[in-house]
């Protein structure tokens, strides 16, 4: 175990970028974990004070236009942001390695067909097929979650699907065949867990993405309206921007903020996992 958390700790400080995006999120869990402490008022509560200026009546970040406190709204809506970002990638991935691993590994009709529908998904743009399918399904996180995971996962396939191509090729799957193992066991047991790495990667950042989808959803009204989210309180405080900045201005510093986490975090995963590296380095 210790040699495990060595290796790891040693893996994370080999690159800066890698590091930086792991110290943001340990801040951001540790924001959900202590939301109740952190928070200095119920973000659900609409109080007397509306549209109070940062500091006013010991509002840190002020209020909206329902008298909800901004800064305990920040607090709470990191919990459904990597809500958002953890179970929307996770689907993506995982449908990704699946298609991906299968084409890439079986070639043939079973490639062609497949690289035909990551093609097909790659060129179609997905936002508006996401506004679409929210718009006609509904727009509670549950579904939100589930069709960004379910219009995002090609990028994922694709690189599966190279490495699979690539790993099909070498001695330690030839011998596996020669011994007999099936086509099913020889998919997940040497080609899936060796060809994932990038895969990984590239799903880190595409939390980043969720995240902005579903604030770009929330601003543009087709959000949940039961949670506090970020993209909920710029939509929120859009109407009163010229005269109440701070509803929309912190919200968006938030998104900012951790956008760029992930985006380090999946950069640092592609150094650190990426065998052009593995020399090098990016100290």
């Amino acid at each position: 175990m210790k040699k495990f958390v060595k290796k790891s700790w040693d893996m994370v400080r080999s690159d800066r970028q890698m590091l930086s995006g792991v110290i943001g999120v340990l801040i951001l869990l540790f924001i959900i974990v202590f939301a109740s402490v952190l928070a200095t008022d119920d973000p659900y509560f609409y109080g007397p004070d509306v549209l109070a200026a940062p500091g006013v009546n010991g509002h840190l970040l002020g209020t909206n236009h329902m008298g909800q406190d901004v800064y305990s709204m920040l607090i709470y809506g990191v919990r459904t942001s990597l809500k958002v970002a953890l179970i929307a990638s996770l689907i993506s991935g995982v449908i990704g390695v699946l298609v991906g691993g299968l084409g890439g590994y079986l070639g043939g009709k079973v490639d062609t067909v497949v690289s035909e529908i990551i093609n097909i998904f790659l060129m179609i743009p997905t936002f508006f097929l996401i506004m679409l399918i929210i718009s006609l399904f509904g727009s509670n996180i549950r579904n939100v979650m589930i069709v960004i995971g379910l219009t995002t996962w090609s990028s994922n396939a694709k690189l599966m699907r190279a490495q699979a191509l690539s790993l099909r090729e070498r001695t330690f799957v030839k011998s596996a065949i020669a011994l007999g193992e099936t086509k099913t066991q020889i998919l997940f047991k040497y080609i899936l867990p060796n060809g994932i790495f990038p895969v990984i990667a590239n799903t880190t950042r595409g939390m980043a993405g969720a995240i902005l989808t579903e604030a770009s959803l929330s601003f543009l009204g087709l959000g949940d309206p039961t949670i506090i989210s970020w993209g909920q309180m710029i939509y929120q405080g859009k109407e009163y921007i010229t005269t109440s900045w701070w509803v929309s201005a912190f919200s968006g510093i938030a998104i900012i903020i951790t956008v760029i986490i992930f985006y380090m975090l999946g950069d640092g995963l592609n150094h650190v996992l990426n065998p052009k590296y593995s020399q090098g380095g990016n100290k």
